[in-house]
């Protein structure tokens, strides 16, 4: 379970990476450049899950000034 969620959200970082550049939103970027390397780190599928669901909202609640 832990490499399919580091997959899935791996495939979102490379997609946050192209999107910042296409964009020059540097907050998608670093996000991006997060989602790929971070399930490296962690073995637990939970953990996995939760931080890389905070990883993909924070740019868009820092693109609507919500945090």
């Amino acid at each position: 379970m832990p490499l399919i969620l580091g997959l899935i959200f791996g495939v979102i970082g490379s997609s946050y990476i192209l999107y910042g550049r296409r964009q020059l939103e540097p907050w998608y970027i670093v996000s991006g450049f997060a989602l790929v390397v971070y399930p490296y780190f962690f073995s637990n599928a939970f953990l996995i899950l939760l931080i890389g669901t905070l990883l993909v909202l924070f740019p868009i609640a820092k693109g609507r000034e919500w945090i």
